[in-house]
């Protein structure tokens, strides 16, 4: 077999992305960013091993023991969850499908690849705030000036409407209806919309964040100090730090952190409490699937206690509480008289 050309890699790179996971599958941006920086990560990955130039990589390095030393650098080096070595591997599958169709002549060494297994992973429950909770950083969160203003709004429209943080930095003005019914647009997984309620509390705090916004048409709702969307990070940063001062410095809550997604479980939970059908929810949250959803009646202790109680006194295990027995003093009279 003659040895594989370097320049053959770059056009395969350049159809699976334009031609295949925009053309035929019509991939999310989100889909592409992930798929991106797994492909960057590889080949920086393979380039660094052979202390070479990425322009000089080939076909020939697509084995599967470069793939298995990369999932373990992830692991080892990067110290990244099973769980996102199992996204990584995603990926690289997906790309190795598409070598496959285009490069047929190697299909051996792609099967490889693609028969690598997932790792199993533990399924932690998940983490989220009472409402008590929710409600001391909001409270903690002062709307008098534009940052204190628009970390207030962006909590309570997560928990409010218990959008991904993805979901929530693409919120534009125009998804807004601030008036009567009060409702956003989101734009959620897989191109799919959805509509969710806004609390009247919640709608007067966007007016108020609407009436600062330079753009209000066709902007993004919450913007940085340069007036560009919010990322991710900036999210996660002032909310942790908004946590931390609701706390006051308590021993409990020092090794807990406030992300984005614990809002959205947050909002979750509250909805089960609430009596809300699973399927309600499910549509709410916009899940793909209902079990999705179910994982969270794992979490709420609150709700175990409830169903322990009701199989408690279903079983007929609780004690049945009766008056205690005192002697009648007739009985009294008639024993003494004996």
């Amino acid at each position: 077999m003659k040895a594989a050309r370097p320049d053959l890699l770059l056009p395969l790179v350049e159809s699976f992305f334009r031609q295949y996971l925009e053309s035929v599958r019509g991939a999310s941006a989100h889909t592409l960013r992930a798929y991106r920086d797994t492909l960057r990560m590889f080949f920086e990955f393979l380039a660094s091993r052979r202390r070479g130039y990425l322009d000089r990589l080939s076909l020939e390095e697509m084995t599967v023991e470069q793939v298995m030393r990369f999932l373990d650098h992830l692991e080892t080096a990067r110290h990244n969850q099973a769980t996102t070595r199992n996204c990584r591997l995603a990926a690289l599958r997906c790309f190795c499908r598409h070598l496959l169709r285009q490069d047929p002549a190697r299909a051996g060494q792609y099967q490889r690849i693609l028969a690598l297994p997932a790792k199993r992973t533990r399924v932690e429950p998940p983490d989220y705030l009472e409402p008590e909770e929710v409600n001391s950083v909001l409270r903690q969160i002062q709307p008098d000036t534009a940052y204190g203003l628009r970390d207030r709004t962006l909590v309570l429209f997560l928990y409010n409407t218990g959008a991904r943080i993805g979901e929530a930095l693409q919120v534009r003005w125009r998804d807004l209806q601030l008036q009567i019914p009060r409702q956003v647009r989101v734009h959620g997984k897989g191109g799919k919309d959805r509509l969710c309620p806004l609390w009247t509390d919640t709608a007067r705090l966007l007016r108020q964040l609407q009436n600062r916004c330079p753009s209000p048409v066709e902007g993004f709702v919450f913007l940085n100090a340069r007036g560009q969307p919010l990322t991710r990070d900036g999210v996660a940063y002032r909310l942790q730090r908004h946590f931390k001062l609701a706390q006051g410095g308590q021993p409990e809550s020092r090794h807990r952190k406030l992300t984005p997604h614990m809002l959205r479980h947050s909002c979750a939970v509250a909805l089960l409490q609430a009596g809300l059908d699973l399927t309600v929810i499910r549509d709410y949250l916009g899940h793909s699937s209902i079990a999705t959803t179910g994982r969270y009646l794992q979490t709420n202790l609150e709700m175990k206690r409830q169903t322990l109680e009701a199989f408690w006194k279903r079983a007929g295990l609780e004690p049945v509480r009766t008056r205690p027995w005192r002697p009648n003093s007739k009985m009294l009279a008639f024993l003494q008289s004996l």
